[in-house]
């Protein structure tokens, strides 16, 4: 297999802001399956702070046309980039993107990773009909969890959760094989989970996370909030409506308590100014 080097964002794919009162913090922000550049996410961190690189990682200027076999060298690459400016370096991703900034903490050294909605494993992505892992390592696709072919959706919009539950749970052995080994990431890790995702289990892929790494004696973070959906809204946030057509759960309101409980945590993993 031929690897894919990574080449850099596009700066059509990337938003980066500058903080008035620098913290020492350099932010790498990830948004999930909607593929957008988190702007007004990047902006507010940037108020407090943090320099920050907001990236589209699929669908843009040169890169995979979906989540399927991204290079995890792609994030790498703009850690490093950040990191020339700052003390410290982080990264914080939501969905698909809190499964990148997890997996990219284990392979990379980074200070920080924030991780809202995660997974504990690698997932199967689709591209022109080919199904594959959604990251590459030095050009070869990464361990995952093949999707249970026998699930069917029972709502509209389609939720997603019990896709995921099956899916991991009817292969144990794929399982373990594509389980992100959190034990592995040496900084601060900030788990923030909603109770009533529709989209995938996040609150038990946060415990087997918590479970991996305290297995290693690793202290992690997690926030929960019992009616919050997969979506986070942080203070001053506004209730994204975008993206592709799920249910995802919870409420703006219950999100926002979610990001709430949550914010004191951000602000300290990644030493913002309150």
């Amino acid at each position: 297999m031929t690897p894919r080097h990574s080449i850099g964002v596009h700066p059509a794919d990337r938003h980066d802001a500058f903080p008035e009162n620098p913290c020492g913090t350099a932010v790498l922000l990830l948004a999930g399956s909607s593929g957008r550049v988190e702007v007004e996410r990047a902006e507010m961190l940037a108020r407090h702070g943090a320099r920050v690189r907001a990236i589209r990682w699929f669908g843009g200027i040169s890169q995979r046309p979906a989540p399927h076999e991204v290079p995890i060298e792609t994030f790498v690459e703009e850690v490093e980039l950040l990191r020339r400016d700052a003390d410290r370096v982080a990264i914080f991703g939501t969905s698909f993107g809190a499964e990148a900034a997890l997996v990219t903490a284990s392979l990379h050294p980074i200070d920080a990773t924030v991780a809202v909605a995660p997974s504990s494993v690698v997932w199967a992505g689709n591209s022109e009909g080919t199904w594959s892992s959604h990251w590459t390592r030095r050009g070869t696709p990464m361990p995952f969890v093949p999707f249970d072919p026998s699930w069917t959706p029972s709502t509209d919009p389609p939720e997603y959760r019990a896709l995921y539950e099956s899916s991991v749970d009817r292969d144990p052995s794929a399982a373990a094989a594509a389980a992100i080994r959190a034990e592995d990431i040496d900084g601060v890790v900030v788990l923030v989970a909603g109770g009533d995702d529709r989209v995938w289990p996040s609150t038990r892929f946060a415990r087997e996370l918590v479970e991996r790494r305290t297995a290693k004696g690793l202290d992690t973070t997690v926030i929960t909030h019992p009616d919050a959906g997969h979506r986070l809204l942080l203070p001053g946030e506004s209730a994204v409506t975008a993206g592709v057509t799920m249910a995802r759960g919870g409420s703006p309101a219950a999100d926002a308590e979610l990001g709430a409980l949550a914010w004191p945590r951000i602000v300290n993993a990644l030493h913002l100014r309150a």
